[in-house]
């Protein structure tokens, strides 16, 4: 048994582990990078595109992300600022990347939403919302382009407040917009922060921060910004939510920041209010009650995503995993609670996205990629505690799209069902047989379209089969609940499917939400989830 002890104690009070969410070119990519230049972990920033930066973003590694300048996979990061140790999970705006998100949010402690000035509030943002209040965490809002013309800034609150039904209150207001973007006003201090020039974001730059009462101040700002700064400032702090810790650590209130992640201007204001208004890692619910980190001494963790062939050289899987409590040792023994035996966590590593680094010790709160031999599931628990409590699973998302997959070459058999095993191990894709057959026929279920494309990409440049697609007319898929169903049994529709999946759970495939009705009248205690566990 280990111990807790104070040094342990330190360590995890030390960590920050939050997602950054967003709808696609919101600037959350961008954003990663900025904090990162902050934390010394890169010298220089790359933006996913633009000219002035040629570099590709960190976080963005696989070829795929590179050619489209979208984020397909969520990536880890790591760095170190004003003595704190902060993990970034940059998650995958695409919305057909929707379900990798889901689950990674299920490792953060809380989340900061990025939001296009120009734009307000746009549809992917609000599905993943919607997770974060599930998990009641604490949401950070992060208002970006503010150096493009923006919409006005009390519209942008009320859109917030409207779309995802949480209330806001800005810590900093902005002054002016697009050229005019001079800095943003402290509400807390009264100060007023101007930015400088950072060469086009690739450097920190200078903040010079002046009290609203000096005279300089109107000769820093352009004509009218000073009175509209007032007015705006009276309005909100007559009309506009109280602060309160209380309601921010529920979830229900989301501070609001302003800035440009492309020009470095109020990253780190952004990032030093962020330190000081979060907490150290949360206690997270187990099958033996809440397992708090500042309570249990012995390490425990579970596996939230599944990456195969990181590296090209070597065909390899990393089982991404978030400690909850306790102190990491490289080379440790813990028992794997759904495997039932001890394994040993071998080849340690934290990621700068494709740059890996072999680690000695982490700590509750911390993420990190281990070498899975094939074992590892997502929502699998590991721990060193003799109690073996096991985490709450993770939820599988129903699939909105399917596609039966057959490979060209009918030699190369044994690399598909190798490839595609692998790949939907980690969670991309679900795969489906037919009911009463083997392998031959395979379905694939994914929730986004652009699925197909990463998954006939992957098979190709990984495993050198070529895939054929045929898309079915499916669109809504139920998990048979009932343990004792005899499929032969049920009396379907016309256009309903039996399939199972790999557990040999049996599944129902239909073409539109009339059909499931019909079959739940037509067999009496029938039970359909949407949900899969995982």
């Amino acid at each position: 048994m280990a111990e807790l002890t104070n040094e342990i104690k330190e360590q995890i009070k030390k960590r920050r582990t939050f997602a950054i969410i967003s709808h696609p070119d919101a600037g959350k990519t961008t954003l990663t990078e900025k904090f990162l230049l902050y934390g010394g972990a890169i010298n220089q920033a790359g933006s996913v595109k633009g000219k002035a930066t040629a570099k590709h973003a960190v976080s963005d590694w696989m070829e795929i992300e590179k050619e489209r300048g979208i984020s397909v996979t969520s990536s880890v990061l790591q760095f170190n600022y004003d003595g704190y140790c902060i993990n970034i999970l940059d998650t995958p705006g695409h919305q057909d990347f929707s379900e990798d998100t889901y689950r990674t949010l299920m490792a953060a402690d809380s989340a900061v939403m990025v939001i296009d000035a120009s734009k307000g509030v746009e549809a992917q943002t609000r599905k993943l919302f919607k997770v974060c209040t599930m998990r009641h965490i604490p949401i950070f809002t992060f208002i970006n382009k503010m150096d493009r013309e923006a919409m006005d800034t009390f519209e942008l609150l009320d859109d917030i407040e409207n779309e995802l039904g949480i209330a806001t209150c800005p810590v900093n207001w902005p002054i002016g917009s697009g050229k005019r973007f001079k800095g943003v006003y402290d509400r807390n201090e009264k100060e007023i922060e101007l930015f400088s020039d950072t060469r086009k974001g690739t450097t920190q730059g200078t903040v010079r921060k002046i009290s609203l009462d000096d005279p300089e101040v109107e000769t820093l700002l352009e004509e009218g910004q000073m009175e509209q700064l007032l007015e705006e400032i009276e309005l909100q702090d007559g009309a506009g939510a109280e602060f309160d810790m209380e309601l921010v650590s529920k979830g229900e209130l989301s501070p609001v920041f302003f800035g440009s992640a492309l020009t470095n201007f109020g990253v780190e204001t952004f990032l030093q209010h962020f330190l000081d208004m979060t907490t150290s890692p949360l206690p997270r619910k187990s099958d033996q009650g809440i397992i708090d980190p500042m309570e249990e001494p012995d390490f425990s963790a579970f596996v939230f995503k599944i990456q195969a062939n990181m590296n090209k050289a070597h065909r390899d899987r990393i089982a991404f995993m978030r400690i909850c409590s306790g102190a990491f040792e490289a080379g440790m023994e813990v028992w794997h609670i759904q495997g039932g035996k001890k394994v040993r966590l071998s080849q340690p590593q934290q990621l700068m996205a494709s740059e890996r680094k072999i680690i000695e010790n982490a700590y509750g709160g911390d993420i990190i990629g281990v070498f899975d031999p094939g074992i590892f599931s997502i929502g699998d628990t590991l721990t060193a505690s003799s109690k073996k409590f096991a985490y709450e699973g993770i939820p599988t998302f129903a699939p909105e799209h399917f596609a039966r997959v057959r490979q060209v070459d009918t030699m190369k058999r044994k690399q598909f069902i190798k490839g595609i095993n692998q790949i939907a191990q980690e969670g991309a894709i679900q795969i489906f047989q037919e009911y009463n057959t083997g392998m031959e026929e395979i379905i694939v279920g994914v929730v986004g379209v652009l699925q197909f494309d990463v998954l006939k990409y992957r098979l190709e440049n990984e495993y050198n089969v070529e895939i054929r697609l045929d898309t079915l007319p499916y669109e809504h898929i139920r998990w048979i609940e009932n343990e004792d169903i005899d499929l032969d049994r049920i009396k379907g529709t016309s256009d309903m499917k039996k399939i199972k999946d790999l557990k040999d759970r049996p599944l129902l495939l239909f073409v539109n939400d009339w059909s499931i009705r019909m079959v739940l009248d037509r067999n009496e205690g029938l039970e359909l989830s949407e949900f899969g566990r995982s």
